[in-house]
């Protein structure tokens, strides 16, 4: 797929009406960065952020049926119903931080039929097992990500300026933990977790599937982004992929959440290096590999919380900080319009 994400330019103006509000230089912090970040993106003095997207991309892996993660793949399906009756976590926090949720079914093993809020985009019941064989084809994974760019492109026309990312799937953490060693070079064994909650013999047999399905696969270290999604990723994950780089070539701002998502970004960053101008990393997760996209990426979260259940609800908390960036530029009073001092 071709993109064409320009890098952000230098905005000195935007700084200097940064610097030019009541309080001491840089005294907001990473606030004042992401300010400046936001303004950058939109080319504009006056941010407006509007109404965000919450985006919750779901899809099985043929992998989970295999003991990669501690809860059966059936998970899946259940949680889109918990999403859809407005009973998760992603749920409570959208509609406290006035998110409008979106929830796709990139591949989820289940027919749900026609259903209110759920947007029928599914690929195919699950991946394959990538233990096995590569997850997808080359065609499954390419068709993921046009549709995942079809969700965001359609939202851009609608006006929307902020897209935020989630997802579900059993087992996706096994999936990340892989696109992290082949994409940033870490160590298998730093990228791999716990999960949904393994005890230390169920990390152990992760760890030592994922080393199997690595050497099955035999990447090389420079292997195509396309490439290596297809041998190990899921179908939320390509479609995710494809919705980042849709998102950014509209010049819209978009909401990392954590561990999965970031897997996600580390594909698209492959293909359009300049996607990171556009990214707030909104958390930390408490996963391990998570630290290792960070590093590989140059993220500077703006949560650490220890948080690690997915569903994009890093990024739904750190919304409110998103907006109060935008609403400082554009509320707060300047030194020479408050009649205050400026420092010696």
């Amino acid at each position: 797929m071709q993109f064409s994400i320009p890098p952000t330019p230098p905005f000195p103006a935007l700084q200097a009406r940064i610097d030019g509000k009541t309080k001491p230089a840089g005294s907001l912090g990473q606030l004042e960065r992401l300010a400046l970040q936001i303004g950058q993106v939109q080319r504009s003095l006056t941010p407006t952020l509007g109404q965000a997207h919450l985006l919750v991309f779901a899809g099985d892996h043929g992998a989970a049926r295999a003991g990669v993660s501690a809860y059966p793949q059936e998970v899946t399906w259940q949680m889109v119903e918990n999403f859809l009756a407005g009973g998760a976590a992603i749920n409570v926090f959208s509609r406290q931080n006035g998110l409008q949720l979106q929830v796709i079914d990139a591949g989820v093993a289940h027919d749900f039929g026609v259903r209110a809020g759920l947007v029928d985009a599914k690929i195919a019941f699950g991946t394959n097992n990538f233990i096995e064989q590569a997850a997808m084809s080359d065609d499954d994974c390419q068709a993921a990500m046009t549709r995942g760019a079809a969700i965001a492109r359609q939202l851009a026309d609608q006006g929307c300026r902020v897209i935020a990312f989630g997802e579900m799937g059993i087992g996706n953490t096994a999936a990340a933990a892989l696109l992290t060693h082949q994409f940033t070079g870490t160590p298998l064994a730093d990228c791999v977790g716990r999960g949904t909650g393994l005890d230390t013999a169920g990390l152990a047999r992760k760890q030592a599937l994922l080393a199997q399905a690595a050497g099955r696969a035999a990447l090389s270290p420079d292997a195509p982004a396309l490439r290596v999604l297809a041998e190990f990723g899921g179908f939320e994950i390509a479609m995710i992929s494809g919705a980042m780089l849709a998102a950014a070539e509209r010049g819209m701002l978009l909401l990392i959440d954590g561990f999965i998502v970031t897997s996600a970004l580390l594909a698209a960053t492959a293909i359009a290096p300049a996607i990171g101008d556009y990214c707030v990393f909104c958390h930390r997760s408490a996963e391990p590999g998570h630290r290792a996209q960070l590093r590989a990426l140059h993220g500077e979260p703006l949560l650490d919380l220890g948080l690690c259940l997915g569903e994009g609800t890093g990024a739904a908390l750190a919304w409110p900080l998103v907006r109060a960036a935008a609403a400082f530029v554009n509320e707060m009073a300047s030194f020479a319009s408050a009649g205050v001092s400026e420092q010696l």
